[in-house]
């Protein structure tokens, strides 16, 4: 029974080991950073890390010699060293140092990372020359509003690499928490109050992992949760600067190019406009955006956050949304689509495309 037993421990942890090899994807990776904020919190990490293991290799080595030098070998009781000034400075100055060493790098880290005061700089035309965007997290998608460039998105965050970007974070319904976490440690998106931070995508890194990030819920708000994904596409500035001035040249909803694109439009004009805009200037109240932007849903890397972009995964996420996000609150608000009409309404969706991609 204890060999069977040893044998369980084994395929448990071969098991483990096996799933969480999976957790280390460049994308997705803390301990793999891509900018400057990941790089000094990594850097922050593995110094705790050394202080803490330090720590422990001096007490083990300690214990270890006093064990074997002062075995009991007789009845003589070993030296006695209670109150000992030297030893009590020792054990009292020590720590102190230790914390010293962390606390410092980390207040500095800090207030470095909480410096947003380029954004807050209005330049002639009242708008800042920092790259700002507007976050506002939702069950369970996210939005991301370019201010000074009067463009609007949802679910892709696009940014430059090489400088840095400025957010402001808040929420629509209850708390969320944005985070992509090899760019950088999370923020909470708050109902009451807007929170600011910056974050710096490394060009090299971006394009090692094709451009792509992936970007995460990191607050329980609800059974969708860890379903509440979003991807960033860290791109050069000239390319960037294209992307906004090809978003910009949107002024009408694209009109459909075929026949059975044309029915789904006009599926779409009767059931999912009243949420989704389809442009990217949406002039929509913040508290009147039901759901997301779909500009460029053709162009977007996944569906809903999480299916695959297909064709096939579109129908079924249309077909019953709460099985694949469960609360969100898509479910319910329009009648069931028959084959005919999924079909037509695919047709145009994935036609919603800005640079033809």
């Amino acid at each position: 029974m204890k060999r069977l037993a040893k044998w369980r421990h084994l395929v448990l942890f071969s098991i483990l080991t096996l799933i969480l090899s999976a957790c280390g994807k460049p994308n997705l990776s803390t301990l793999q950073p891509a900018g400057e904020v990941a790089q000094d919190q990594y850097d922050l990490m593995v110094l705790s890390t050394a202080i803490m293991l330090g720590v422990i290799a001096v007490v083990a080595v300690i214990f270890i010699i006093v064990m074997v030098k002062f075995r009991r070998k007789d009845e003589k009781i070993p030296k006695q060293v209670e109150g000992s000034h030297a030893l009590e400075i020792i054990w009292t100055v020590i720590p102190i140092l230790l914390v010293l060493v962390l606390a410092v790098p980390t207040v500095m880290a800090t207030f470095k990372f909480a410096d947003v005061s380029a954004m807050d700089k209005k330049n002639a035309d009242g708008k800042t020359d920092a790259l700002v965007v507007n976050v506002r997290a939702n069950l369970y998608w996210w939005e991301f509003e370019y201010p000074n460039e009067e463009i609007l998105t949802s679910q892709t965050l696009v940014v430059p690499t090489g400088e840095k970007v400025y957010f402001n974070l808040i929420a629509s319904d209850v708390k969320h928490s944005f985070w992509i976490p090899a760019i950088g440690g999370k923020m909470d998106t708050n109902t009451e109050n807007v929170n600011k931070f910056w974050l710096e995508f490394d060009e090299k890194k971006s394009d090692e992992v094709n451009n792509l990030f992936y970007g995460k819920c990191a607050e329980l708000c609800g059974p969708s949760h860890a379903l509440m994904d979003f991807k960033v596409k860290a791109i050069s500035r000239d390319d960037f600067d294209q992307w906004v001035s090809d978003m910009q040249s949107v002024k009408e909803p694209k009109k459909a190019t075929s026949d059975l694109a044309s029915q789904g439009q006009e599926i779409f004009n009767q059931s999912c406009i009243g949420c989704h805009a389809v442009t990217p200037a949406n002039t929509t109240p913040e508290a009147a955006r039901q759901a997301p932007n779909l500009t460029t849903f053709g162009e977007r890397e996944k569906i809903a956050g999480v299916l695959d972009h297909s064709e096939q995964d579109l129908k079924n996420w249309l077909s019953d949304p709460e099985k694949y996000k469960p609360g969100n609150k898509m479910s319910g608000t329009y009648g069931e689509l028959t084959p005919e009409q999924l079909d037509a309404l695919t047709e145009y969706l994935m036609g919603l495309k800005v640079q033809g991609k």
